[in-house]
């Protein structure tokens, strides 16, 4: 099987048409905001915890928490303030107001924000979880450019353990292909592509933050103006306000 074909989806189609629509649904795992003790904290380290630090004391804050300290009103605009703080988008597109809002909230707060572009620290359990719910002993590591580097396939065990250094970013796919995950550059989620059986209950049994792709849902789901925002979200914990 091609698994080079498993890269992350172009920007400008559906996210549901991806892959020559070979897979069922499509789950946007909201990368969680990191909550750290206080000696980790901004206004005390002033320098972003290592991955070992978040894995050993670091606990998930989701994007409803970050919504209530922050006021901003739905998954949308809080991702538009994210990509703002990293000037990741045009300036045509930047919410500054936003961003302004969530750098109060995280310089106030021991919290700080979620990994962009890579495999979340705090997910990646989740997503070993979920090849091990689907009887994997391996899973098969699709690199983001995989003309350049090599299709890999990794341990489960090993990598549960970290006797294997987790993968950066690109796909984590099944070796049957039956389901995968794909991060990419500057993203705060990442794309869970299965059955749809399948995915709901991986998203229920571990509480993954997020919402199902839409038919019109697509990279930029974050841009109003282009008609794709997803302005709600599951589990039910989003703020009302």
């Amino acid at each position: 099987m091609p698994y080079e074909q498993f890269i992350y989806p172009a920007y400008d189609t559906p996210l549901v048409e991806a892959y020559g629509g070979r897979f069922e649904s499509v789950f946007v795992v909201l990368h969680p905001f990191v909550s750290v003790p206080e000696e980790l904290a901004w206004k005390v380290a002033k320098t972003y915890p290592t991955d070992e630090q978040i894995v050993a004391c670091g606990a998930k804050c989701t994007w409803g928490e970050a919504a209530v300290h922050t006021r901003l009103r739905n998954c949308a605009r809080l991702n538009q303030a994210l990509l703002t703080s990293i000037r990741s988008i045009g300036d045509d597109l930047c919410d500054f107001k936003a961003s302004e809002a969530l750098s109060g909230f995280l310089e106030s707060e021991p919290v700080w924000m979620p990994s962009e572009g890579r495999f979340e620290p705090l997910l990646q359990a989740d997503f070993l979880r979920a090849f091990e719910a689907a009887k994997q002993d391996e899973l098969v590591f699709v690199p983001e450019f995989p003309a350049v580097d090599a299709v890999q396939r990794l341990d489960l065990r090993k990598l549960t353990d970290r006797e294997a250094a987790f993968p950066v970013r690109g796909s984590l796919v099944a070796p049957d292909a039956s389901f995968l995950f794909t991060v990419d550059w500057d993203s705060f989620f990442t794309l869970f592509y299965g059955p749809l059986r399948f995915v709901t209950e991986v998203v229920g049994q571990r509480g993954l933050e997020g919402f199902f792709a839409g038919q019109t849902t697509e990279h930029f789901w974050f841009n109003y103006l282009m008609g794709c925002a997803t302005v709600t979200i599951s589990p039910e914990h989003w703020p009302a306000f």
